[in-house]
């Protein structure tokens, strides 16, 4: 098959992304969305990763230009809360690891966590990344210091609806997109794929963006869709946007993720307003008590003037990706949890592995089965990092904490063995030290690890592999533990000189001639 014609069924924040992305690689393509005007567009996608700084760069555009459309700030972390145990927080944050001088790698905050038992665990973010000085100060700055970037390691928040909106109007219409608003309401298919859209509308090639429903793929080509609720319980969510109480104060550069009865709550601050929105497994909770346990955990005196969306979410991914002349982007082709900013991550990774598989002149199975592959593993990585965030909580003290505190997760891997490559898991039950030590292997498994309090070593393999006694051992390990102090300490320093958050923001995003209106 060929890929000359294209149509991108669904508009969002997946469709016009798609679109974006396939205008950029291939100019000459007559590429069409169609989306209707009846079906509400989800908006749960308002926090990013660091990594869509990557995509952005493809499309050469500038994020000042959607920022003030969106709603939107930079996000320099996530944070999350209660989830090792309740009253505990830490961050993952974005940048990288600084571990100048350090005689073991990131192992080397470990010693110190071994040897002064009442180191918070948040402390490992703070003593191996520089963000952390701008997170825990609420400063801002352009300049470049000890492993931190601006335009590498700062991601967004931002209104997702309104982003597909800015995507559209200034960048796909602008570049020969075609737009048409319609419902598909029949849909011509035969052996080899779709052959119509309302009888009238015909390409070589057609795009699901349609969202949890997979119009295209699941609903008409009826691919199997697997199941991941077994490992990833949570299908339901109510969301809410709420207006600030004082905006001084609730203004954070990050995502705050709280554990409570049955799930975890997110918090997501836009400039003018914030996006909550609470995760839960039904199976635990009904829709009704799960909205009370929101509310009560919101705890606002204006609760009954909001308006609150729940939100049914399927997690797993279909068993291919790309079936006869279907592809499918975004929802309509899986979707994990909202833990960890994953939904636009998955959108734009797998927008990059369509471009390479539709390179070819004829798109073969075999460009089809590695557009699947290649996705697929992204997927299952991810979801397997997020199950981590479960696994290794100290929670009990609920039926879903519980269940989750004893599920057999080595288990439940093996037998997703097809779908789950368990690297992840393994290596880290394996190869426990190695696999923690450096900032590169397992992606963030190290801070979530951190905050986890599960740790790559303890006081006895210190004293065990070092050869050394108790009146030995914090004389040998104190210039490890000053080391870090100091870094600690000289990058929280260094952040005074910066300016705050908000101020950082309005200086240079939101100048007083800015319209907030």
């Amino acid at each position: 098959m060929r890929s000359d014609k294209i149509i991108i069924v669904g508009g969002g924040s997946s469709g016009w992304m798609t679109a974006s992305t396939l205008i950029k690689a291939y100019p000459n393509k007559d590429i069409v969305v169609i989306e209707s005007s009846n079906i509400p567009v989800s908006g749960v996608g308002e926090s990013t990763l660091a990594k869509i700084r990557d995509w952005i760069k493809f499309l050469e555009i500038d994020d000042k230009d959607f920022l003030r459309y969106t709603d939107g700030i930079y996000k320099l972390s996530i944070k999350f809360t209660d989830f090792c145990k309740k009253g505990d927080s830490f961050h993952y944050p974005f940048g990288d690891c600084c571990v100048d001088g350090n005689n073991s790698e990131l192992n080397d905050w470990w010693v110190k966590k071994e040897l002064y038992p009442e180191t918070p665990n948040c402390d490992y973010a703070d003593c191996n990344y520089s963000i952390m000085s701008l997170v825990n100060n609420n400063k801002m700055t352009y300049e470049s210091f000890d492993g931190f970037e601006f335009n590498r390691h700062t991601a967004f928040h931002f209104d997702a609806i309104k982003f597909g909106q800015w995507l559209k109007e200034n960048y796909c219409l602008p570049r020969g997109v075609k737009h048409i608003t319609e419902d598909i309401v029949n849909i011509d298919h035969d052996e080899n794929g779709i052959k119509s859209l309302n009888g009238k509308y015909k390409a070589d090639l057609y795009i699901d963006c349609s969202g949890f429903k997979s119009l295209l793929l699941n609903k008409t080509l009826n691919e199997p869709f697997e199941s991941w609720e077994d490992i990833l319980p949570n299908n339901s969510a109510w969301a809410v946007k709420v207006p600030y109480k004082d905006k001084e104060k609730e203004l954070k550069p990050y995502t705050n993720c709280t554990a409570i009865e049955n799930g975890w709550v997110w918090n997501i601050p836009l400039w003018n307003r914030v996006g909550t929105g609470y995760v839960y497994s039904n199976k635990f909770v009904d829709d009704d008590t799960a909205l009370q346990e929101f509310k009560n955990h919101l705890n606002r005196d204006d609760i009954e003037d909001l308006e609150f969306k729940n939100i049914e979410m399927r997690t797993g991914i279909h068993r291919r990706l790309f079936v006869k002349n279907v592809v499918a982007v975004g929802l309509s082709a899986g979707f994990i949890e909202p833990l960890e900013s994953n939904g636009l991550y998955s959108v734009h990774e797998f927008l990059i592995h369509l471009v390479r598989n539709l390179r070819r002149e004829r798109i073969t199975q075999w460009d089809k089965d590695n557009y699947t592959f290649a996705c697929k593993s992204i997927f299952a990585g991810f979801a397997e990092f997020v199950c981590l965030h479960y696994a290794l909580s100290n929670r009990e003290d609920t039926e879903y904490w519980k269940m989750n505190s004893d599920k057999q997760w080595e288990e439940s891997l093996i037998n997703l063995k097809p779908k789950l490559n368990s690297d992840a898991f393994l290596n880290a039950a394996i190869n426990r030290s190695e696999f923690f030590q450096f900032p590169n292997n397992g992606g963030g498994l190290h801070a979530i690890s951190a905050g986890m309090n599960w740790a790559p070593t303890d006081i006895h393999s210190l004293k065990y592999y070092n050869r050394i006694d108790d009146k030995e051992i914090f004389n040998y390990f104190k210039p490890w533990v000053g080391r870090l102090n100091e870094r600690k300490d000289k990058w929280n320093k260094n952040a005074e000189k910066y300016l705050n958050y908000i101020d950082w923001m309005k200086k240079n995003i939101y100048p007083p001639s800015y319209n907030e209106s």
